[in-house]
Parts: C-alpha cells; sequence; structure tokens
C-alpha cells in the first residue's frame, strides 16, 4: 500500500488559507457570494405578488421589519415567519429602468362596507384609512388599529389613561427654600427598627364620659338606622398648647411630649400613601410633636391603601388648553370623601353614646382643660388619659415620652372607667358608592355586610390598611378595652348629606392589630429614631415630611417663625411655648 500527499497551496503571504492569487482552478463558485440562511426557512411561492410594499422595484428580496408583526392592512400576524426570510439581498433581481409613468388602474365597483374602519379621525382625508405600517396608526389623525397610539392594544380603556400613572400629589406642606435638609429615611429603613417597651405609667385623667349605647350593637342591614348630625364640642388641640402638658413640662415628667394622633401616623409611617408632616420643637433637653391646624390630621383619609385610590379633578391638559375635562362628581373627589369620613367619624360617636342616665355619666379625675366658660355648646363624650412610656434602651439614661390619649365612651358594667376599666374607643367605616372610581373593588354593604362580613372587613383592611392600624394603635396607647367600629353608607350613593348606620362590629385593639399585622415594636423603634436625630440637632424647630410621591420622609431644619400664628389663620402655636 502507498499513500501520496495531496497538492497543498501555500499561501505566499503567510498568512492562513489559501490566497486569492494562488487560488485553484476548480473553485468555480469563488465569485458567488455567500447566502446566510436558517433551518426554519421554508420553500414557498416564486413570486408572492401580495408582499405589502411601497417599492417593488427596490426592495425585492429584501425583508421589511415594519412587515412581520400583526394585524389586517398588510401585516403578518405574531409568529409568522415571511418565506425565504434568510435570503440575502445580493440574489435579488433589480430593475433599474423608470417605470412611473405605468399604472395599474381597478375599474371594478368597490362593495360598500358596513361599519367604520379601524380608525378614528375626522374624515376620509385626514383621518381616514391610511397607511396601517405608519408608526402611531394612521396617517395625520387616524389612529389605526396596529398602531403604538392607538387604544385597540391597551389593557383598559378610559379617559385620561395616559395621565393616570403621571400624577403627582402635592406635599402637605410648601418646602421653603430657606429650610435645609438634614436626613433622609427610606420606608424600608425604618420596617427594621424595633424596641420593646413596657406597661406605661398614668399621670393623670380629664374629661367626662358617657356610656356606649348597646343597641347600636345590634343593627343589621334591615334595621338600619339614619346617622344624626349633633352639635358637640371635641377638642383636637396640638401639644404645645395642651395646658396640661405645660405642667407636666414644668415638673420634668418626660422628654418628649406629644399626643396619641400625631404619634399614631409616625409609627404607622410605613403603611402611609398620602402626604403629612409633623413639626418638632426642641427646647432644651425636651421635644415635642406638633400638628399644624388645618393640616392632615385633623381629617381622615379614605381608600389610601386601594390600588386606585380617589383622585381629585385632574388639571387641564397643558398641551391642549381648549381640551374639555368630563366633569367629575365632586362627592367623590378625594378631598370631599375626606371631608365626609370626618363628619361620619365624628357624629357616629356622638350619636352612640347615652348622654341621658341610666346609665350615668362617669366624670374623670378633673373636667375637660380646654373648655372654658365662654363655651354654650355641650361637650361630647371625651376622656383624655396622659401616659408615660420609658423609651430607654439602655440602664443609664433617661428616655420617656408622655402621650395625651383619648378614650370615646366607656361599657357599663366592665368596671370602673376611672381606674382605666371598660374604656371604649369608637370609630366608622363610610361607603360612597360602589361603582364609582376609587371605591377599590368594595362589595355592596347592604348586600354582603350581613352575609359575607369577611369579605367586607378583608376589603376594607386591604384598601385602608393605614387608617385602621392608626385607629389600632391610638386604642392601644389609650389603654382601651374595645373598639367599637361603625359601618355607615350615604342613603343615596349620589347624595353625601344623609347616611344610614348598617351594623356596628366590636374587638379588641391588641387582636385587631394582629390581624393587620401592625407591630409595636416596630412603631416605638420608629419614634425612638427620630427623636435620637432631633435630640443631636441644636435647639430649634424642625419639620419630618412624608414624601408626596416616595416611600420615604425627609427632616427638615426651619426658622421659628414658621407655622406661627402670624403666618397662618389657625391658632397655631406662638413662640413662647412651653
Amino acid at each position: 500500500m502507498s499513500f501520496s500527499l495531496p497538492q497543498i497551496n501555500d499561501n505566499p503571504d503567510g498568512g492562513w488559507g489559501p490566497s486569492s492569487s494562488n487560488l485553484p482552478d476548480q473553485f468555480k463558485f469563488k465569485d458567488i457570494p455567500y447566502a446566510p440562511y436558517s433551518k426554519s426557512d421554508k420553500l414557498g411561492r416564486f413570486a408572492d405578488w401580495n408582499e405589502a410594499t411601497s417599492d417593488t422595484r427596490q426592495t425585492v428580496g429584501m425583508v421589511s421589519a415594519q412587515n412581520t408583526r400583526t394585524g389586517p392592512g398588510g401585516r403578518r400576524r405574531e409568529g409568522a415567519q415571511a418565506f425565504g426570510s434568510g435570503t440575502a439581498s445580493a440574489f435579488a433581481y433589480f430593475h433599474v429602468e423608470d417605470e412611473s409613468s405605468f399604472s395599474l388602474v381597478d375599474n371594478k365597483t368597490a362593495a360598500p362596507r358596513r361599519g367604520g374602519a379601524f380608525v378614528r379621525g375626522r374624515g376620509t382625508a385626514r383621518g381616514g384609512a391610511g397607511n396601517y405600517n405608519v408608526r402611531g396608526g394612521a396617517q395625520r389623525g387616524g389612529r389605526g388599529f396596529g398602531g403604538r397610539g392607538g387604544n385597540a392594544q391597551r389593557g383598559r380603556r378610559g379617559w385620561r389613561d395616559w395621565d393616570r400613572n403621571a400624577r403627582t400629589r402635592e406635599s402637605s406642606v410648601v418646602i421653603s427654600p430657606q429650610w435645609s435638609m438634614l436626613e433622609e429615611i427610606e420606608f424600608h429603613r425604618l420596617a427594621k427598627l424595633r424596641l420593646e417597651v413596657d406597661e406605661p405609667e398614668n399621670i393623670n385623667s380629664y374629661g367626662r364620659l358617657f356610656a356606649y349605647d348597646k343597641t347600636f350593637d345590634r343593627i343589621t342591614t334591615k334595621t338600619e338606622k339614619p346617622l344624626q348630625q349633633l352639635d358637640r364640642i371635641k377638642y383636637n388641640t396640638t401639644t404645645s398648647d395642651d395646658p396640661v402638658i405645660q405642667q407636666l413640662v414644668n415638673k420634668n415628667t418626660a422628654t418628649i411630649y406629644t399626643t396619641d394622633v400625631i404619634l399614631s401616623v409616625l409609627m404607622c409611617a410605613p403603611r402611609s400613601v398620602y402626604p403629612w408632616d409633623i413639626v418638632i420643637v426642641r427646647e432644651g433637653n425636651n421635644l415635642f410633636f406638633d400638628k399644624r391646624d388645618g393640616g392632615p390630621f385633623d381629617t381622615v383619609t379614605v381608600n389610601e391603601n386601594a390600588s386606585d385610590p380617589p383622585q381629585d379633578p385632574p388639571p387641564p391638559n397643558p398641551n391642549n388648553p381648549s381640551e374639555k375635562i368630563p366633569d367629575v362628581p365632586t362627592i367623590n373627589s378625594a378631598t370631599s370623601l375626606s371631608l365626609e369620613a370626618t363628619y361620619v367619624n365624628q357624629n357616629f360617636a356622638f350619636q352612640s353614646v347615652v348622654e341621658t342616665s341610666p346609665p350615668p355619666a362617669v366624670d374623670l379625675a378633673h373636667p375637660n382643660p380646654f373648655y372654658g366658660p365662654d363655651e354654650t355648646e355641650p361637650l361630647a363624650s371625651c376622656g383624655y388619659r396622659y401616659r408615660v412610656f420609658d423609651l430607654s434602651v439602655q440602664d443609664d439614661e433617661d428616655v420617656k415620652i408622655c402621650v395625651r390619649t383619648e378614650v370615646d365612651a366607656y361599657l357599663p358594667g366592665a368596671g370602673n372607667p376611672r381606674e382605666g376599666h371598660g374604656l371604649v374607643t369608637i370609630r366608622a367605616l363610610n361607603e360612597f358608592d360602589p361603582r364609582a372610581p376609587g371605591a377599590g373593588g368594595a362589595p355592596d354593604w347592604r348586600t354582603k355586610l350581613d352575609s359575607q362580613r369577611g369579605a367586607v372587613v378583608a376589603t376594607e383592611m386591604k384598601n385602608n390598611s393605614c387608617k385602621l392600624s392608626k385607629w389600632a394603635v391610638q386604642s392601644i396607647l389609650a389603654g382601651a378595652d374595645l373598639m367599637k367600629i361603625g359601618y355607615v353608607s350615604r342613603s343615596n350613593p349620589r347624595d353625601a348629606a344623609r347616611h344610614v348606620i348598617l351594623s356596628t362590629a366590636s374587638m379588641r385593639p391588641t387582636d385587631f392589630a394582629a390581624q393587620l399585622n401592625v407591630s409595636l415594636n416596630n412603631g416605638w423603634g420608629i419614634v425612638r429614631t427620630v427623636a435620637d436625630l432631633c435630640m443631636k440637632m441644636p435647639e430649634g424647630k424642625y419639620v419630618l415630611v412624608k414624601d408626596p410621591n416616595k416611600p420615604l420622609v425627609r427632616l427638615y431644619a426651619i426658622p421659628a417663625s414658621s407655622f406661627s400664628g402670624e403666618d397662618e389663620d389657625g391658632e397655631g402655636f406662638e413662640d413662647d411655648e412651653a
């Protein structure tokens, strides 16, 4: 056997592979370009006259990216591949002669079409069914079925959907250029804080309490009761204007002073969506957490945590000032619902107590500190309990917080209210219109409250997580034994002035907080962290602001004259705060 080596054509240039100058003659196809191919290519028509293209003479064999999509009007369906898509343009035939003078005329009578095309426009000239390959729909005014600007591709249709996610909330307070930002804390950092706090010390109690009317526990949707409008006085004074707290400051009772309404907002801050602000004043070694008159603490939110919360009427479109804005029912706007919920809460608490004996009213240790001799209207049932919580972490430090808490009534036969037994807090949830925007998918209370109460409660816990958490925290801070939550609905969904009481639920505050997954240890950790930040700063005035559109809070240093009585119409707090 013999073995002969084949002829090897070396590259005289010293490179890899054969040289173009020394190419063997048997390579007959050396001038034919390489055509890339794909296994998914299919053999189809020899010539496809139905291919939609604007110029067949110059684009034969080329694949247009616009013709690989969907829909009528020449676009392919998703996944359908053009035949011969792997061929190269080098094999295409180009006809270079000018045939613009030649045209094919269709003299057939077009049958009338039923219905309009998948476009919207002003007429056939400007908004008719144009070329669907144009991005954004039909040419000059129309919207194509497959275009990017059409409504057919959207998941849901509605007016101003383009602006739904672009709407931004305004801050609860105007940020002045004179303010300096000291700290910015995200909510996910606040949610990791923990601090265990022991049972509080009761300092004193003020006010008068009426007994809770147990007949409200037997109300059902079939025996609904109208909500009455009662004129009663109930005070919501800020911390620095409280005369009792001023006396406690002189006795060095605590380091931090606040109210349960302000403290609950801070402890439930990671759940909040709407903006809020807390004014913090440091005087010596004391901190005062205050609220502004007319601020977000004086009203109750509605469906704050819903996926699509109630909105105020949108501003005019700046790109089209002449655009007509549809009339949004003002009774279902966010501001109107907040005022309505505040009205419902107050009147339900006033109505659900027994003001005439029996059972008798109970006077606490001291009379109401805010009720003056010049007042003529009767006081509402309200008791103020001043309690001190120890926030110290180490044995050598003394950090205490004094909180003014509120209770609304007492439960007859549950013990002595003067000793803190049988105390009750009363709140109310309100239903406005299950079919209105911002309802959050809430079921109709009149049909579901008696038979499917669990579904109603679960929906409210989802849509009003922050509000219910604050109510639970306020009840725990006050040492209340029970929470009474009324379900109040409109008599007519289109009338926000008349309401009916459909039912009342009773629950223990600690159990309700556990259902809401509210951690008091996390809340106390947030309070201690904010207090430590402010105690590191020099004496002065600060404000803690919740960002209106982001889950974070910012701490600003502000001038001492900010939010004073001269700047606002409300009472505010003066420069000689205790």
